[in-house]
């Protein structure tokens, strides 16, 4: 592989021989294969070639259309081989993912392009990966144990054999079987609560060695947003454990869809616990001979955990529309976290004189006490109750409890703004208003650069926003009948945007009752691999996709997508996270509710013109709009240049 994409002069500072040699690539190479020349482009990357010579954050919002992402994988390569480390290229979904590393995706067509090889590795979540223990009880215990055993038979055969000298490779991707749905691809992919670190099958692993293949990635690493986010957050555990860090060391980070990580940043910042969870993990310490003293408090421990989850169920209720429950912070629940806690503490301190009488196992030791410092992290929390987000839910029978921070900035600011290295967000709807101050205070960025460019295609022309007049009746039924009608008088060719699960779920039911559309084929997010289900609607031309976490990243240029129906205005779900944000804010809807929906929504309404000759309809069909005088003017206000919102087109 070539060190350098270009003749590379000691001399001269590299950032500014990139930028000429990426200013040729637009103005020559790129027009001679079909692309066109943009202003927006070059624009784009001479602020680029400014961040990442300076090492500077960048906030880069680009209209859709104007080539953003050409821009930030020629900067990256060129300055991945300066300086000898990988580029991380962070995506909000799958989707994204998807677009850059598939055959004749982004990456390959610049590859091609540039008669260049390009070294792009994809360092996928945890959760895109079967695991084996899940399997196993799978195949023995599920209800659909035939279809399990199946797909453990069509593993690779060092997985089920024990022989020596067996080559190993990575498997078990979750794109390999796009006919499982989400709920069948549940019960055997890898989740939080599985302890890898004792796993016995744990170096055959598709995980595990997927790991090994991306950490070996010269140029680019492609991954998630929740992926990078919890490298940063478990880079010192793994450090501690022995373990490598989930990601190599690397010279620079682009976000893309970057307005999407501080909820990424929250997620993963998240400590879960449940009761069964830690019994298994502290009973390990009964495996060897231990004082009786250590014995006694390990019981007193697991009885106080009973108690402390009992107490948890006891002051949860139900948040209309949410899967999580509320915690009602009472004195009897906090008096009972202190004493599991106190509890902990005391086994913590008996272990380290444990440890020295060489009685118990070092692994098994090390392990525990990982879990340990763990609980006790997440519970300090609750000593400040007001810098405290927590929820439970149930996973089946078991009660799980969730505890956050109530900020992400520190950590963001310590862990990632920080380190001197460029730190990219890409998006075409990073500003509200105009201002990029939003994002850059919740996520604690104080010094960046940023710029705006529009995109380059004529919406007056391409684009009509219609929004029917509100009726009479129940909301759902009328927007299930407008959607039918709507659906059946365009033959499909539509993407279905649900703010929540549960109206996707409830349109799915209700649709099979109008005939006019009974000829149309349905495809709904959850049903199969995501990346299948894009695959089979954009070569399926009157078909029609549902779902609910396409708002950004899907890209499905020609007829196939010609209209986007919107359910509901996109505001923030009713979720613990959220209404801790709505808490802190002086003017909640205004501060939190209406940016989110606002950014939500560009975001959906630009998967529709996906180039120069797509053309199309957006349909919002939430009644909202016709009671608020003033919410109408916010959504005209964000709708693309000489586009207007109309009534029903006879």
């Amino acid at each position: 592989m070539k060190k350098h994409p270009f003749d590379y002069d000691p001399s001269q500072p590299y950032m500014k021989q990139a930028g000429a040699w990426i200013a040729d690539i637009f103005y020559d190479l790129l027009p001679e294969h079909g692309f066109e020349l943009r202003d927006e482009q070059i624009y784009m990357a001479f602020q680029l070639e400014k961040a990442f010579a300076e090492k500077r954050p960048l906030f880069a919002e680009a209209g859709v259309g104007t080539g953003k992402t050409l821009v930030y994988l020629l900067y990256s390569i060129c300055y991945a081989r300066y300086m000898r480390k990988p580029v991380i290229i962070a995506c909000a979904n799958e989707s994204l993912i998807e677009q850059l590393v598939k055959p004749g995706g982004d990456i390959d067509k610049l590859s091609r392009i540039l008669d260049l090889e390009i070294d792009a590795r994809l360092g996928k979540s945890p959760d895109q990966f079967v695991c084996l223990v899940k399997l196993d009880e799978a195949r023995f215990r599920d209800e659909e144990s035939e279809r399990y055993e199946k797909l453990y038979r069509g593993l690779p055969e060092f997985v089920r054999t024990r022989e020596a000298m067996q080559s190993f490779h990575a498997y078990g991707d979750r794109k390999h079987y796009p006919e499982l749905n989400d709920a069948q691809w549940s019960r055997i992919s890898w989740d939080s609560f599985q302890d890898c670190f004792v796993c016995d099958r744990r170096h055959r692993c598709g995980m595990t060695l997927s790991r090994d293949a991306y950490r070996r990635s010269t140029d680019l690493i492609v991954c998630s947003h929740d992926f990078y986010m919890e490298h940063v957050w478990t880079y010192d555990a793994r450090k501690r454990e022995g373990q490598l860090p989930l990601l190599p060391d690397h010279a620079a980070v682009v976000f893309d869809e970057g307005h999407l990580l501080e909820y990424a940043a929250q997620k993963a910042l998240a400590y879960r616990l449940k009761h069964s969870v830690f019994e298994e993990q502290i009973t390990r310490l009964l495996g060897g001979t231990i004082r009786e003293s250590l014995a006694v408090l390990i019981d007193e421990a697991i009885a106080q955990s009973e108690v402390m989850f009992e107490s948890l169920a006891r002051h949860s209720s139900t948040i209309h529309g949410s899967e999580r429950k509320r915690i009602e912070l009472a004195g009897e629940l906090v008096g009972e976290v202190i004493r599991f806690r106190t509890l902990l503490a005391t086994i913590e301190e008996e272990l380290v004189f444990e440890s020295g009488l060489f009685t118990i196992s070092e692994y098994h030791l090390r392990i525990v006490e990982e879990h340990l410092d763990m609980m006790n992290k997440a519970l300090t929390l609750f000593d400040k109750l007001e810098t405290l987000i927590c929820w439970t839910e149930y996973e089946g029978a078991d009660l799980t409890l969730s505890i956050m921070p109530r900020t992400v900035k520190e950590v963001l600011r310590e862990r990632v703004f920080s380190a001197k290295m460029p730190i990219v967000f890409s998006s075409a709807t990073l500003s509200v208003n105009g201002s990029f101050r939003f994002i850059a205070d919740n996520l604690g960025m104080e010094d960046g650069l940023s710029f705006t460019v529009a995109s380059p295609y004529d919406y007056e022309r391409q684009m009509q926003v219609v929004a029917p007049a509100a009726e009479p009746g129940d909301a759902f039924e009328r927007k299930l009948r407008l959607a039918a009608r709507w659906l059946s008088r365009t033959g499909g060719r539509a993407l279905l945007l649900f703010s929540e699960q549960r109206e996707l779920l409830r349109f799915k039911e209700g649709i099979s009752r109008y005939a006019e559309c009974a000829a149309i084929r349905f495809v709904f997010e959850g049903d199969g691999e995501i990346s299948g289900l894009i695959s089979d609607f954009q070569h399926d031309e009157e078909s029609v996709l549902g779902a609910v976490s396409l708002w950004e990243g899907l890209d499905v240029p020609g007829p196939s997508l010609s209209n986007v129906l919107i359910w509901s205005l996109p505001f923030p779900a009713p979720d613990p996270v959220i209404m801790a944000k709505r808490q802190d804010a002086n003017s909640p809807y205004e501060e939190v509710d209406l940016p989110y929906m606002l950014l939500r929504l560009r975001q959906g309404i630009g998967r529709l013109v996906r180039g120069r000759d797509d053309s199309g309809h957006i349909v919002l069909l939430d009644e909202r709009m016709h009671e608020q005088p003033e919410l109408r003017s916010q959504i005209v206000s964000v709708l693309p240049e000489g586009v207007e919102l109309t009534g029903w087109p006879e």
